[in-house]
């Protein structure tokens, strides 16, 4: 992977549900790192076939590991306005340099 692919800006985000004095609960997103990364839109490829646990997964992130700080399920991926539900976080070919991460495109609801 080199930097050249890597162009796209994304943050990784986790929400946090915080209650006020009155007991009303408020959904905040802290943002927990700011980073370039490779961004791949599923497709009919071959690699995309092999992934068929992972069917409702939209979009393959791929960024430089970042050290402090671990890449969950319970994260978020913030890109150009859109949100991506994290659902699958590896390290790419076991070298603890790169991060891979399945996400699934959140589509807000319309009332």
């Amino acid at each position: 992977m080199s930097y050249g692919k890597m162009n796209t800006p994304i943050d990784i985000v986790q929400t946090v549900i915080q209650k006020d004095s009155e007991g009303f609960a408020t959904q905040t997103d802290t943002v927990l790192a700011s980073v370039r990364a490779y961004r791949e839109e599923r497709h009919g490829s071959e690699r995309w076939a092999n992934q068929s646990v992972f069917q409702n997964a939209s979009a393959l992130f791929r960024f430089r590991r970042i050290p402090s700080l671990i890449v969950t399920t319970k994260m978020t991926i913030v890109c150009m306005g859109e949100r991506f539900r994290i659902l699958s976080a590896e390290d790419v070919r076991g070298r603890k340099m790169y991060s891979e991460v399945l996400t699934e495109k959140l589509e807000p609801s319309v009332r």
